[in-house]
């Protein structure tokens, strides 16, 4: 995958960041995968659970060195933290490669969507946003590391990607594995929802994603039209959701949602 230089390495000899214009609090790289460790590292990770404010002091580092924060770890007891993920990140493309139209038309198809009893709809229009991306992402982090919230064990880390989008295929994260082996084509899908809804990833676990939203649909048509793309780049999220079809679902979950999670049996 066509990535830039990674500046996860300097943290090696310079833990607290300062060569990269950072003050980072201790933490841990981790370079693991499923066939053992990777040439360098995929990703820092503070060695303490995140806190409320954690998300925009490591915002900078996206600007400062390519590096983008994100919430990484387990919504159970029983669920691994990443270091057990078994990244593979040979198993990932280049998500600019791909078509984000064309992949969701494909997986709609493979998904059985005719039982929809309707054609690829195309592509959901963008909407105006009611925030920054980035201050919305932040806020969406807080609501995820407070007390009581199922992500309050996640650790904030940084990961070497050209953009938010690309963070799945820049870990080669398998969470949705079985919907497709490479994630690249579903970073193809989040770029565009970057583009048309200003979404970031906020926060992954070994099978759930958690993206922020700062141009969340605001009439039932548009939630609708988000709500087909949704289908087609997790359908587990409707089939297993208990809602029965796309306009319940759209209604509960997309409708002025200000972030949007997606779970891969």
């Amino acid at each position: 995958m066509a990535t830039l230089p990674n500046q996860l390495p300097t943290l090696a000899a310079d833990p607290t960041g300062r060569s990269l214009g950072l003050d980072l609090p201790p933490g841990t790289l981790l370079d693991t995968t499923v066939d053992g460790p990777w040439d360098e590292p995929l990703l820092w990770r503070a060695d303490a659970p995140a806190a409320p404010g954690d998300w925009l002091r490591l915002a900078s580092a996206r600007r400062t060195a390519g590096l983008h924060p994100v919430l990484l770890g387990a919504d159970t007891d029983s669920e691994p933290h990443p270091d057990k993920w078994e990244l593979d990140p040979d198993l990932a493309s280049y998500p600019g490669d791909h078509d984000a139209e064309e992949v969701l038309a494909d997986l709609w198809e493979e998904c059985g969507a005719e039982s929809e009893d309707a054609d690829w709809p195309g592509l959901a229009a963008a909407g105006p946003p009611d925030a920054d991306p980035d201050e919305r992402a932040a806020e969406v982090a807080d609501s995820l590391t407070g007390g009581g919230s199922w992500l309050e064990r996640a650790h904030i880390a940084l990961v070497p990607a050209r953009r938010s989008a690309d963070i799945p295929a820049a870990l080669g994260w398998c969470g949705p594995v079985n919907h497709t082996e490479d994630v690249a084509p579903l970073c193809a899908v989040l770029r565009s929802w970057e583009d048309r809804f200003g979404i970031r990833i906020v926060a992954m676990t070994y099978d759930q994603l958690v993206v922020s939203v700062a141009a969340p649909p605001r009439t039932p048509a548009e939630a609708e039209a988000v709500a087909a793309e949704h289908y087609a780049f997790c359908p587990d999220n409707i089939e297993q959701s208990g809602h029965g079809s796309l306009r319940a679902y759209a209604g509960h979950e997309v409708l002025g949602a200000r972030s949007w999670t997606f779970w891969w049996d």
